[in-house]
C-alpha cells in the first residue's frame, strides 16, 4: 500500500510563495517518477510539474515556468513544489501522484491516467 499526503497549503496573497510538501510511505520512493497536479472549482484536473525518479528531469507547465520549482528528496521520502510569485488563477486543490518507472532514471509523465498513486489533496487559495 502506497501512501501519499499533502501538506503546505494556505492563504495567501497574490505574489506571495508556499512550499508544498508531499511525503509517500509504502514502498521504494526512489523508484517513483512523481508528479503535482492542480484541480480548481468547475475545472478538469490539469498537470503542473513533474519530476524523474533521479531527480535529473523535470518539467513543468507553461504558466507556472519561473514560478514553480518541483524538486525531491529521496532520503526523505518526500517532493516538493516551491511556489512564488502566485496569482489568483493558481487557486486549486493541489494534488501529488507517483508512479512506477520500472528502473527508467529519467522517465516523466503529464498523462494523470499513468499515476496510480495519489494523495488528498491541499488548497491553495491566492487572493486578489
Amino acid at each position: 500500500q502506497v501512501q501519499l499526503v499533502e501538506f503546505g497549503g494556505g492563504l495567501v496573497q497574490a505574489g506571495g510563495s508556499l512550499r508544498l510538501s508531499c511525503s509517500v510511505a509504502g514502498r521504494t520512493f526512489s523508484s517513483y517518477a512523481m508528479c503535482w497536479f492542480r484541480q480548481a472549482p468547475g475545472k478538469a484536473r490539469e498537470f503542473v510539474a513533474a519530476i524523474s525518479r533521479n531527480d535529473g528531469n523535470t518539467y513543468s507547465r507553461d504558466s507556472v515556468k519561473g514560478r514553480f520549482t518541483m524538486s525531491r528528496d529521496n532520503a526523505k521520502n518526500t517532493v516538493y513544489l516551491q511556489m512564488s510569485s502566485l496569482k489568483p488563477e493558481d487557486t486549486a486543490v493541489y494534488y501529488c501522484a507517483a508512479r512506477e518507472t520500472y528502473g527508467r532514471d529519467w522517465y516523466i509523465s503529464r498523462a494523470d491516467d499513468e499515476y496510480a498513486y495519489w494523495g488528498q489533496g491541499t488548497q491553495v487559495t491566492v487572493s486578489s
